[in-house]
């Protein structure tokens, strides 16, 4: 039976590296595949979505990928048309969508939202953000693109800019790469540093440095991970105006970073990457959102599938 049958992906503290290896081997498989096999992975099974928080990217990512193996999606895209504007309570919710389908993707404002609603549903429930906490298939794209990018991942130099306190795919990036060999260097202002309450453990497993300064290690890094500083986290609207705009990556920056460095996002993206950028060769994270689509379809593959595909 498969480590990943009927399961939930709520965090990737969950996962070991052998997991991960096991997820990208059956990515690269997916990819591999011609359009008829892999309509019949999913064939029959239908994907909820609930997301009480905006999102395109993560929840279409879902839709494609979902649609790629064969299967169907519905679900909740904006909760001001929904029954929650009546009062439902997220438990009720949760075991409604779950009575309609195979597996739930679940996006929530509140820590531990995903965590609960897993207790509650009767199918897996995955993660898709929950409050400030983890974002775990993004950081399984961001591992699979790092490694299909750069042929590995231990070894590497990797930078992580921008929001470090606010951003969830950050934690969840770096409880990843806990699993591998590398330095990693993360560079915030200082009002937006990781949180330590939240890498207590992950210290245990990852060593770093911390900076203010974008071009300290700039010309060391084989992976410049960007976050955007995401206004709609701040409690006062004053404390985002003095940090917004803080790094931009530029064609001037590039010219001071390795010759066969990439530049990640999760994107969406603000003013943090110029676009200039963007028909370099460095620049990877629309590869990184289309990874995105068959490293989620190969989860869901794994998830609704007792020995795999």
């Amino acid at each position: 039976m498969s480590d990943f049958y009927n399961k939930d992906i709520i965090s990737i503290k969950d996962y070991t590296r052998d997991q991960f290896e096991d997820i990208f081997q059956y990515t690269e498989k997916l990819m591999k595949l011609d359009s008829a096999a892999r309509r019949e992975i999913c064939k029959g099974k239908t994907l909820s979505y609930l997301f009480y928080e905006p999102s395109t990217r993560t929840r279409l990512s879902f839709e494609s990928a979902m649609a790629l193996i064969g299967g169907n999606s519905l679900g909740i895209s904006d909760i001001s048309s929904s029954s929650t504007q009546k009062g439902e309570s997220l438990a009720d919710t949760v075991k409604i969508m779950s009575i309609y389908s195979d597996v739930l993707v679940l996006r929530h404002p509140l820590d531990g939202s995903s965590r609960f609603a897993s207790e509650i549903s009767s199918k897996p429930v995955i993660n898709a953000g929950s409050g400030t906490e983890e974002h775990p298939t993004q950081a399984i794209q961001d591992l699979f693109t790092i490694k299909k990018e750069k042929k590995k991942i231990d070894g590497l130099k990797i930078g992580i800019i921008g929001d470090l306190k606010y951003g969830r795919t950050v934690y969840s990036l770096l409880s990843g790469l806990g699993n591998y060999d590398v330095e990693v260097h993360l560079i915030s202002p200082e009002s937006l540093k990781i949180r330590p309450d939240s890498i207590y453990e992950i210290r245990k497993k990852l060593s770093f440095t911390e900076s203010i300064d974008i071009e300290e290690y700039i010309e060391d890094l084989d992976v410049v991970y960007v976050t955007r500083i995401q206004k709609e986290r701040f409690p006062d609207e004053e404390e985002y105006l003095k940090v917004k705009g803080s790094y931009l990556i530029g064609l001037d920056l590039l010219k001071k970073m390795k010759e066969d460095s990439i530049i990640l996002h999760p994107l969406p993206r603000l003013d943090e990457i110029s676009t200039d950028i963007d028909k370099t060769k460095h620049a990877k994270y629309f590869q990184q959102a289309e990874y995105g689509k068959y490293t989620r379809a190969a989860l869901l593959g794994l998830t609704l599938n007792e020995n795999g595909f």
